[in-house]
């Protein structure tokens, strides 16, 4: 029986870093969803997955590593993880067992012990029963029983799954409105500031943003309202090098990029405009063209260019981007806002577009007449007849040509250069594929 669709109970998973709290979370979820690799905080922002136990679905916030005397980067990942606890309905943290209780430990302790909501101890790294002895240790804690797991071999992870939701609420503590904001995936090369166009949209530090390339390594779901409509926004981390030379943590995040693509329904594939176009930021939005996905291109740091560098990247643009003249443009500054209220439009109309149905008899009118004016080219001495078209699809817009033969890479390119003049599809891709019917050409398919 599915359970009735609505918010999920939110599990937070805190503790300082390095203690293997993204392995637990990949043991929960059954996949490697959470990038795992053995650097202290590799894990920088609160990730969120859904989970299934025993029937029961439930959200899994994986959050950065938490060390209350932090600076720097180290205190931007507290406040992640206290919002984590502030937002959560069943509090996890996660003790390394080996190590024993550090001062970090007993000062989360101390906070959470005054916590309204139930908090699980967890000593991870118990791999067989003499590391129980260790884990009893943590007792000290004042929270409670702790939980001997291994969270890299799965060792009672049943047991403390079972635990977790014997802890939860009957109604989830935040009700989230289900259902309604358009998905949009922010993508791009490390370093065009994505981070900071989604804390500019979000208005608070949703994500942590640091002056180091490659600083995002998860993506982190973000609600924003711009333009007077909510949007969930996926910032992801940045695509590196090409993923067969990349390390583990790039492998992942590049991965991670390509979900983030699949799972939205409009990319914002942000340029930096200070830096030349690159082969990376080609290949973010060839990504976006073949998983269909809606296309926005923004260029960021606009405001810092001047005269000359403006006209020398409008010449980039024209050259390197001519494949996707189609997609929706909009010069922003991240750092300053300009620009920035501008996206809601481009994003809604380029959804509009990925979303547009053409009338099937105004489609062949037009065509027909196209046609006439420009037939197809010969093949092999015969000319193929275009019989008939129809829109098979949209989200993105897919047309089928129907034809007595074979029709040219190039006649199929001018089909749909003259679909876009006649109907726009600004910001999306569209597809013509051709279905080859032999004989006499006097069949006409259904649809």
């Amino acid at each position: 029986m599915s359970e009735p669709s609505g918010p999920l109970p939110v599990v937070a998973i805190v503790g300082r870093p390095n203690v293997g709290k993204s392995t637990l979370v990949n043991r929960f979820l059954g996949r490697r969803a959470a990038v795992v690799q053995d650097i202290p905080g590799v894990t920088r922002d609160r990730i969120s997955y859904e989970a299934l136990w025993n029937g029961k679905r439930f959200t899994v916030v994986d959050t950065g590593g938490w060390d209350p005397k932090a600076t720097g980067m180290g205190a931007s990942i507290t406040r992640q993880a206290e919002y984590a606890m502030q937002t959560a309905d069943v509090i996890v943290l996660v003790v390394d067992s080996a190590v024993g209780a550090t001062d970090t430990d007993l000062a989360a302790a101390r906070i959470l012990r005054r916590s309204d909501r139930p908090v699980i101890l967890v000593a991870n790294k118990v791999d067989d029963e003499r590391s129980e002895a260790s884990a009893a240790e943590l007792w000290s804690l004042g929270l409670g029983e702790p939980q001997p797991v291994s969270a890299l071999h799965g060792r009672s992870s049943g047991d403390l799954l079972d635990l977790i939701l014997d802890a939860m609420p009957e109604a989830p503590r935040e009700q989230l409105e289900e259902g309604g904001p358009r998905r949009v995936a922010l993508v791009g090369r490390p370093n065009v500031g994505k981070s900071s166009l989604l804390n500019r949209l979000a208005k608070d530090e949703r994500s942590v943003v640091d002056s180091v390339a490659g600083t995002t390594v998860d993506p982190v779901d973000s609600l924003v309202m711009l333009g007077g409509e909510e949007w969930r926004f996926v910032d992801t981390a940045g695509l590196r090098r090409k993923v067969n030379t990349a390390s583990g943590t790039e492998y992942y995040a590049s991965l991670r990029t390509e979900a983030a693509i699949q799972a939205a329904e409009v990319a914002v594939v942000l340029l930096a405009a200070d830096e030349v176009i690159s082969e990376q930021d080609q290949r973010v939005i060839t990504q976006v063209v073949e998983a269909g996905r809606a296309l926005v291109i923004a260029i960021n740091k606009w405001d810092t260019l001047d005269e000359d560098r403006h006209m020398q990247l409008e010449k980039e643009i024209e050259r390197e981007l001519a494949r996707v003249k189609w997609a929706s443009r909009v010069n922003i500054s991240a750092s300053t806002g300009r620009g920035v209220n501008k996206l809601a439009d481009h994003l809604r109309a380029a959804l509009a577009s990925w979303e547009s149905r053409v009338p099937t008899a105004e489609l062949n009118t037009f065509v027909r007449a196209l046609v006439q004016e420009t037939p197809p080219p010969a093949r092999g001495g015969r000319a193929p007849k275009i019989k008939y078209v129809t829109q098979a699809d949209i989200r993105p817009p897919r047309f089928v040509v129907f034809s007595t033969g074979f029709l040219e890479a190039g006649y199929r390119r001018f089909l749909e250069r003259k679909l876009r003049e006649r109907w726009g599809f600004e910001g999306t891709p569209i597809e013509v594929s051709v279905k080859v019917r032999e004989g006499r050409g006097n069949e006409k398919p259904k649809g």
